[in-house]
């Protein structure tokens, strides 16, 4: 299976570790597994699962919430854990389908929610900064923004998404296979260090320093969960759809 460039590279000290303790299975109680890594409680909306779960174990949700609860187990194991790599007969128990469906509810979450919210704070920052930092700072995250944008909104909606549901219709075609996509991932890391730099070293002080700080906090855990994306692509995605092609 060829290695996929994450979409977002993280610091060389802040990869994805391995943090949970309680064991990832369907008779798991979700609010066990939602209290031991809080970064999970991400993942119920993309699924269409709401609060008020109460006891109930993970099967027990997801069947209420129409879930595959392979598939949602093992995201979760991916967000946890990013040493996690399913294996084909785990892969084979999940449904294409509902992968796509979760991917899409990622892109929407952050481009209707995860970045209005960012711009909103940040345009307070970049108006106080005046002409000596405020340009800079909004060139660096319109660049950090767009390129996500061009990514998940036109090449994985437009171009990878459809290629996928042709496939599980029987439709094959000799233009585009799979392994492509991973030429098309794209580090920005730089441009987010420039960004975060601007915030965090180069603005004077009094500056609405705990806006920046909260602002700065914000970016660092989208950055973080877009990379779980991308391992989320590179780990199920990609290798299930190299199955389809084989097949």
């Amino acid at each position: 299976m060829p290695k996929t460039f994450l979409l977002f590279l993280p610091h060389q000290n802040s990869y994805i570790m391995p943090l949970k303790k309680t064991p990832f299975s369907k008779d798991t109680k979700l609010a066990e597994l939602m209290a031991e890594d809080r970064r999970l409680l991400l993942l119920l909306s993309r699924f269409g699962i709401g609060l008020g779960f109460g006891d109930r174990n993970v099967e027990q949700v997801c069947q209420m919430n129409q879930v595959n609860v392979n598939l949602f187990l093992m995201i979760c194991e991916i967000y946890s854990n990013g040493d996690f790599r399913p294996g084909k007969e785990e892969l084979q128990r999940i449904d294409l389908g509902d992968l796509l469906s979760y991917l899409k509810a990622s892109h929407q979450y952050y481009l209707d929610e995860r970045f209005p919210h960012i711009e909103e704070h940040l345009q307070n920052i970049i108006e106080a900064c005046g002409q000596k930092y405020g340009p800079m700072l909004s060139h660096f995250y319109d660049e950090y923004k767009q390129e996500v944008m061009r990514h998940i909104q036109y090449y994985e909606e437009e171009v990878v998404f459809p290629y996928i549901e042709a496939l599980l219709n029987g439709q094959r075609s000799n233009s585009y296979k799979i392994n492509e996509f991973e030429h098309n991932h794209t580090n920005i890391q730089d441009t987010l260090d420039d960004m975060m730099n601007i915030l965090l070293k180069y603005l004077p002080g009094e500056i609405l320093p705990k806006e920046r700080i909260e602002i700065s906090l914000d970016i660092m855990d989208l950055s973080d969960d877009l990379n779980r994306h991308s391992l989320i692509e590179d780990r199920i995605l990609i290798p299930y759809v190299e199955l389809l092609e084989k097949a």
